[in-house]
Parts: structure tokens; sequence; C-alpha cells
């Protein structure tokens, strides 16, 4: 089974990057293997990995930092997989941009079902983004999806990773209502209910571009169901 897609593992005990690159060898798919942080950040700039499996401890850097640089300028597939599994650690990676978490010792079978959802989730963004290949501009609104720029009347709008993930999923659904279900299970996966921290980082994100949060004019409230961002007048 023959698959194109390279999954770059990040991982320092031998034992565990030797056992999960022949499960997805088997799978089909190509792997690429980082044993410390700056050879995971080197990999994926210089590689490109179509998705990344990180682990939080490694030898030379803390794996938040490494997702963390990574996202500053990639929205390539994270998942972590860590031994860490405190509820705040778990929340701490998704809100940096991870778009899974799974917990040491996994499941082969749940392993493989999740990196499928996620390359599946990314090549739909791809395609959203390759059929418009232009930035989004709406009112006053601008977002250049290729230079990850978000600005408001001309000034530039700084956003965490997650604001910015839920600016471009509504900006590339623009006029249509998207659920709170549909964007957890984007932003974090369909394993975790994240709908109070949607709403959390919704609010923030309107603060940093609304004029007036009580009378939003870009991202639209639909009670009980979700989000709307107003249609891109060009």
């Amino acid at each position: 089974m023959e698959n194109k897609h390279v999954i770059m593992i990040v991982e320092d005990e031998k034992a565990i990057i030797e056992f999960i690159s022949v499960k997805l060898e088997l799978q089909g798919y190509r792997v690429l293997k980082a044993v410390n942080g700056q050879e995971a950040i080197s990999f994926a700039s210089s590689h490109c990995p179509d998705l990344i499996l990180l682990d939080l401890g490694l030898p030379d850097m803390d794996g938040m930092e490494v997702l963390k640089s990574i996202r500053s300028w990639s929205m390539v597939p994270v998942i972590i997989i860590s031994a860490r599994n405190e509820d705040k650690c778990i929340v701490s990676a998704l809100d940096s941009g991870a778009d899974d978490y799974i917990t040491k010792p996994f499941n082969n079978a749940i392993l493989v079902a999740r990196i499928g959802t996620a390359l599946r989730r990314g090549h739909i963004s791809k395609i959203k983004n390759s059929i418009l290949n232009q930035p989004f501009n709406s009112a006053d609104l601008y977002i250049d999806y290729d230079k990850r720029i978000v600005t408001v009347d001309g000034e530039t709008v700084h956003l965490t990773p997650i604001e910015y993930r839920i600016i471009v999923l509504l900006s590339l659904n623009a006029g249509t209502v998207l659920t709170h279900e549909f964007l957890c299970r984007e932003l974090w996966g369909p394993y975790v209910n994240k709908s109070k921290a949607l709403r959390v980082n919704v609010a923030n994100l309107r603060r940093k571009i609304e004029k007036d949060t009580a009378n939003p004019q870009y991202i639209l409230t639909e009670i009980g169901v979700g989000y709307r961002l107003i249609e891109d007048i060009g």
C-alpha cells in the first residue's frame, strides 16, 4: 500500500520511534524521524511533512516550544503523543495549535485513525486555500493567508494560533453559519468538548477585530447554533 503522505515523528526514545515507524510504514506512509526539538523545527521547514507526531518530553527543549515555533509559520497538522495526561497540559497544547492529543500508552488503531482524520482535515483546508488563492477582504477586515497576516483598518492584528485558525475557518466559509460542533472538531479534533474554550476564544478575537463587541460587524452569532463571518465583498 503506497502513500504519498510524509509523517514526521518527533521522539527521543528509539524503541518508540521505531515502533511507530513500523506501524505507519505498514499503512503506506513515508516516515521522517527527528530525535530532538531543533531537528524537528529544521526538518519541518526543509522537508515539509504532511503531518507531525510530536512528543513533549524532548532532550533539548520542551515539545510545547517546538509546537509554538512551527505554528508561527505553518499550519501543518500536529498530533501530540505524550505521557503527560493532565487536563491543563492537554488544553494548553490544543490552545497552542495542536490538532489532536494522544496520551501514552496508546492504541495503534486509534493512532492511525486520528492521523487519517487530521490529514483529511488538512487536505480540505488546502483545497479551500487553493480555490481562494486570494486574500480575504470584507469591509475593513483583510486576511492574507500566505503571510498569515490579519489587519483591520490597515492595522495588523496580533492573534493567537487558535484565534487565527478561527478567523481562517470563518473566512473560508464566509456567509455560512459554522456550528459550535463543527468549529470545535476542526480546531481540536473530534474527541474533545471545547465549547467553553471556543466561546472564550471568539470573545477574545472579537475584542481584537471589532470596534464594538456588543454590536459585532464581522463575526455574527447565530444563537444556539454557531458563528458566521460576513461575506467577502471584494
